[in-house]
């Protein structure tokens, strides 16, 4: 295999992989290709690489620095943006780690923690709800709580052990 095809094996791959990690299809392979970049690359450079729209590029491009993921280099001497990615996998992870629990995992504790504090009216379903939820809820706090930990420990070797395993 010669690097074109091993490269478009990559971000093709990245890209299917992307649901995964709570992003579209472009939006994986635009970080896949900045990811293996030797250089930071412009608009167009992504738009023809990948052979999507320019706005397709443009919208995925800001959601990927909404996500904390890609940013904009300046390139001295030149008047186009420029786009980068982390290439530590490790930090990388930490910031997909960080961004989804913000974006999936707390909204889901503050539905939990609202239905399990309903007022009990004394049926069993009622009672049955209340129980299921305010043990989901303990979990996915306990989950949360741990997920942050991990976050916040940067690069110790416990966390990059941990973050092999998501990975």
């Amino acid at each position: 295999m010669n690097y074109e095809e091993a490269k478009d094996k990559f971000i093709s791959t990245w890209g299917s992989l992307g649901s995964l990690w709570g992003i579209n299809k472009a939006m994986a392979q635009i970080q896949a290709l900045l990811f293996i970049s030797t250089k930071p690359l412009t608009t167009e450079e992504i738009m023809d690489t990948l052979k999507i729209s320019r706005g397709n590029t443009s919208m995925n491009v800001r959601q990927l620095i909404d996500w904390g993921i890609v940013t904009k280099t300046l390139v001295a001497g030149e008047r186009k943006e420029f786009y980068t990615t982390e290439k530590d996998v490790q930090e990388l992870a930490r910031i997909i780690a960080k961004e989804r629990s913000r974006r999936e995992i707390r909204p889901v504790i503050k539905t939990l923690r609202e239905v399990s504090t309903m007022e009990d009216d004394g049926t069993a379903k009622t009672k049955e709800l209340i129980k299921q939820t305010k043990a989901l809820h303990e979990l996915a706090e306990t989950a949360d709580s741990m997920l942050h930990k991990i976050i916040n420990q940067k690069q110790n070797w416990l966390t990059k052990s941990v973050l092999k395993l998501f990975s």
